[in-house]
């Protein structure tokens, strides 16, 4: 195997973010499922926005959080994702490549706007997602380059991708292509409502070893196994994945592995601002730990150390240096 160019590259859905704090009566008034992530249609985005108040706008998309995650931490990373060529998708490949991160996916020069996800945000810390897919679901295998992806040692995929079909082909061109490089595949659940929607092709994803490592909070893995017995599940999931990573907010985190099971505290905090971007930034700062073979005890912390930041603040991205903060914290970097 040769020496990767990147330490992860991953794929998503590429959404620009639109943050506001609203209370549970907004939430009532629009019907929303307090907590998921829910697709809807341009006509319910902009109703959405019209009833909104100030709002606090940036680059998104879950496995993008994930990579300028790592990107901070010091980790060469690359990013694949369908924009439209429109003022919107500008923004979003500056901010990509201005936090580092190689991006080189075409923007689509016609068809719908660049995705959007209108996020309330309650005083609670919670967060509700209203996505408009937009370009993004246009996002197809000719976007998989094959030489990137063998040249990345870990190709990590988000779930939600499993909701348009183009993407899921993508995702599975390049899941093969990793594999017969030689390289790793990572996967995140994204939400309990997605794996409701996806669980038996979930499940075959891991046991048919499409996917090698395997991240979940508490919700999606009890979705992913129709039971409220965490240590059933967790056993299942030892089962069924190489490695499992599973998020217990306040908790930490469990590791299973064919090694054993390891429990992480979560790492302190002042204050819960706002849980968008949690589960991304803990999956940074675990791959960070993986790739420069911590150990999953110190990945774990490390994991923990980026969920930590970005839930101390608005938006999903962290607004300080991962890498300084690690090393303030004397964790590896």
């Amino acid at each position: 195997m040769t020496d990767a160019k990147y330490d992860v590259l991953a794929i998503g859905n590429a959404i620009f973010d639109v943050l506001v704090q609203a209370d549970d009566g907004f939430l009532a008034r629009h019907a929303m499922a307090k907590g998921s992530m829910s697709l809807i249609d341009e006509a319910r985005a902009a109703a959405i926005y019209r009833d909104m108040g100030p709002a606090t706008e940036m680059s998104g998309g879950s496995a993008a959080n994930t990579i300028v995650g790592l990107a901070s931490l010091g980790a060469r990373t690359a990013y694949v994702g369908k924009i439209k060529d429109d003022q919107i998708g500008k923004m979003y490949a500056h901010d990509i490549r201005a936090a580092g991160v190689a991006f080189e996916t075409a923007p689509a020069s016609d068809g719908p706007a660049t995705g959007c996800s209108y996020i309330l945000v309650t005083p609670d810390g919670e967060r509700t997602m209203n996505t408009y897919l937009g370009a993004a679901q246009n996002l197809s295998p000719a976007d998989i380059d094959p030489e990137q992806i063998a040249a990345s040692r870990i190709t990590y995929l988000e779930g939600y991708l499993w909701d348009p079909k183009d993407a899921k082909d993508a995702f599975v061109k390049a899941a093969s292509i990793a594999h017969d490089a030689g390289r790793e595949v990572a996967l995140t659940l994204s939400d309990a409502f997605c794996v409701d929607r996806y669980r038996d092709e979930f499940l075959e994803l891991m046991r048919g070893g499409t996917v090698d490592l395997v991240f979940a909070n508490e919700a999606e893995l009890h979705s992913l196994y129709q039971t409220s017995d965490f240590e059933g599940a967790l056993k299942q999931l030892r089962e069924d994945a190489t490695l499992g990573i599973v998020t217990r907010s306040e908790k930490g985190c469990v590791v299973v592995s064919n090694d054993g099971v390891i429990s992480v505290p979560a790492f302190p905090i002042q204050k819960l601002v706002d849980t968008t971007g949690a589960g991304d930034l803990f999956a940074a700062g675990f791959l960070f730990g993986l790739v420069r073979k911590t150990g999953y005890e110190k990945a774990g912390q490390l994991g923990g150390l980026a969920a930590a930041e970005v839930i101390q603040h608005i938006g999903a991205r962290p607004q300080v240096s991962l890498k300084q903060l690690a090393q303030e914290n004397g964790l590896p970097v």
